[in-house]
C-alpha cells in the first residue's frame, strides 16, 4: 500500500527537547523570518508601477489618484517601499483617512513626512 515510515520523531526533536516554551517561540519566529526574508527581497526588487497602482486600487483609491501617487513615488525614489505603504504610513502619521491621505500625496503634499520612514525622499517631484 504505502511506504512504511520509521518513527524517528524523538531523534529529530532532540535539539529542541530542552528548550523552554519561550525559547521555542523565539526559534519559531527566527525560522519564520528566515523563510519570509527572500520573499520580501523579491517583492522589493520586483515591483512595478502597474503592481503599485493595483495595490492602491484595492485600497479604495481611484485610478487617477493611484497613477499620480505612483508617479510621484517613482520620482521620489520610494516606489520600492510600496505606494500603498506610503499612503498608509502618511495616513497614520497625519491622522487622515486612507483616501484623504492618498489625495494629498497625489497633489504632492505630505511626502516630506515620509523621509524618516524610508530614508531619503527625493525632492524632485
Amino acid at each position: 500500500m504505502g511506504i512504511q515510515r520509521t518513527d524517528d520523531y524523538e531523534t529529530r526533536r532532540g535539539h529542541l527537547a530542552k528548550l523552554s516554551e519561550k525559547e521555542l517561540e523565539a526559534r519559531f519566529w527566527q525560522l519564520a523570518n528566515q523563510v519570509v526574508d527572500p520573499l520580501l527581497e523579491l517583492a522589493r526588487t520586483h515591483t512595478s508601477p502597474s503592481i503599485e497602482r493595483s495595490v492602491l486600487l484595492r485600497m479604495g483609491i481611484d485610478s487617477l489618484t493611484a497613477k499620480a501617487i505612483v508617479e510621484k513615488a517613482l520620482l521620489k525614489g520610494v516606489l520600492e517601499h510600496g505606494a500603498g505603504q506610503c499612503v498608509w504610513r502618511y495616513a497614520e502619521i497625519s491622522g487622515l483617512e486612507i483616501v484623504e491621505a492618498a489625495d494629498n500625496l497625489a497633489c504632492g503634499e505630505g511626502w516630506e513626512s515620509l523621509k524618516g520612514l524610508f530614508g531619503e525622499v527625493k525632492d524632485n517631484a
